[in-house]
């Protein structure tokens, strides 16, 4: 039969695991058309401080979910280009630097000795927390700070729970969806106690060990896996054209016509302000849903402090956050050489990486001059030294962040109903954010794909 032609939108992680999904069928003809000039998306790799390859965004996936370390494996990386990250550990910018305590689950309590012994809270945040295992059950109604500050007040929200979630997905959680967090969203609806669910949970888990991770990356930096992907993509076959935009979709017979070329199926794996105006003549419904959605821009400012500048305390920690209450521009700082042990710069400095802004903390006016000096000035500050970096860099991720408002699922859901199954949504827009989330996003695009197309279904499998 005539292959059928299927265009995928968008190159970053989602758009390159549906294309790579997609060569590996005769029956299908694909192309990619990203409107960058380069593949890619919130992922990009660049020299720093001597090293060749230091990221400028996510530096590692999970590897306790399947999809990043499957698909990893899937477009050849091979075991040996891979590493996880130090057991350096971490701390909390309160006033002072504080440990994180054990015992947590995305910052919720899941043990009690650590949060009684903790310097973090205040006796009357610990006692606070302490009445959670006797309240009854909480309907947060799919709101994340709703569920946490009702649990176990606000310092454990605060200090803790936004400090991390907040940290990884530049969110705000009292404007966040519970159900973007899966762990905490099953720990909820399966148990009334959220203490006494995750002291379970802890019990039932197998104990950690080196040789299982949480974390892994390419040593070339996450790029590393962008550029697999786009190998794989062509020696299978498909087609990559970077610098190609796309400007309209528009119904064609029972296929599309996007800019005048006809396909069978696309996938969108655009984030979702920028796929809403592609389906404003076909679907206007969909896309004034789509063009509502909410992002948060990042900027990321890489640093290098002197090696005889370096505290010594600050020795064996991979970074800090910084809880909401606390914020001004600064969210989070990575000791990037501590925590990852190919990122140690030959002359003994450390590179650092620290985060601006997040959902409510706009930072894109500030100018370069601007935000730097407020990375130094509040980083310095958090850290108790005169901070004098040597190498830096800039840079800006606008609208990096998509922000899942409560019943965001519901919502998604609704959309994909709304559109045809020819039609595919992907990336960090709808499913879920991180590699694997967009990855498994996009597994999920292709699924709907291929059961869409006429007589294609003897190729599903």
């Amino acid at each position: 039969m005539t292959a059928r032609r299927v265009l995928v939108v968008g190159g970053g992680i989602a758009g390159l695991a549906a294309a790579v999904d997609l060569v590996d069928e005769a029956a299908f003809e694909v192309e990619l058309w990203e409107a960058d000039d380069r593949l890619g998306g919130k992922i990009a790799t660049s020299p720093f401080a001597g090293l060749e390859h230091v990221d400028e965004a996510a530096d590692a996936y999970l590897v306790r979910v399947p999809h990043a370390v499957a698909f990893a494996e899937r477009v050849g990386l091979r075991a040996d280009e891979l590493t996880a990250p130090s057991d350096a550990s971490a701390m909390v910018w309160h006033d002072r630097l504080h440990d994180i305590p054990g015992g947590i689950l995305l910052g919720v309590p899941a043990a009690i000795r650590p949060f009684v012994t903790t310097s973090l809270l205040s006796w009357r945040g610990k006692l606070r927390a302490a009445a959670e295992p006797f309240l009854p059950r909480t309907d947060p109604d799919d709101s994340l700070g709703r569920l946490v500050r009702a649990r176990f007040g606000d310092e454990v929200h605060d200090r803790l729970v936004d400090a991390l979630v907040g940290s990884i997905y530049a969110t705000d959680t009292d404007r966040s969806s519970l159900a973007a967090v899966p762990q905490l969203a099953d720990l909820a609806s399966k148990h009334r106690s959220l203490l006494l669910g995750g002291i379970g949970v802890r019990r039932r888990a197998p104990a950690p060990s080196a040789s299982s991770p949480i974390f892994g990356a390419p040593r070339h930096g996450m790029a590393r896996l962008i550029d697999a992907a786009a190998t794989y993509v062509t020696a299978h076959g498909g087609t990559i054209n970077t610098g190609r935009a796309v400007t309209m979709i528009e119904p064609d017979g029972t296929g599309w016509r996007v800019d005048g070329q006809p396909f069978d199926a696309v996938v969108l794996a655009s984030p979702a302000r920028a796929t809403a105006p592609l389906l404003a003549a076909a679907f206007p419904d969909a896309s004034a849903r789509l063009g509502s959605f909410e992002h948060a821009d990042v900027t990321m400012v890489r640093l290098t402090v002197s090696a005889d500048a370096w505290p010594e305390h600050l020795r064996g920690r991979s970074g800090y956050l910084v809880p909401k209450p606390d914020q001004r521009y600064v969210t989070a700082a990575s000791f990037a050489s501590q925590k990852w042990g190919h990122w140690a710069p030959v002359n003994g400095s450390q590179i650092l990486r620290v985060s601006l802004g997040r959902d409510g903390l706009p930072v894109d006016h500030l100018d370069d001059d601007a935000a730097l000096a407020a990375t130094v000035d509040e980083t310095g500050r958090h850290l108790g030294f005169d901070l004098q970096p040597g190498e830096t860099s800039i840079t800006r991720w606008t609208d990096a962040f998509p922000q899942y408002r409560p019943h965001h699922h519901r919502l998604v859901a609704d959309l994909e109903v709304a559109l045809p199954r020819s039609i595919g949504l992907a990336g960090a827009s709808y499913h879920g954010i991180g590699i694997p989330a967009c990855i498994n996003s996009a597994l999920r695009a292709v699924i709907r794909i291929k059961e869409s197309i006429p007589a294609a279904d003897q190729f599903l499998t």
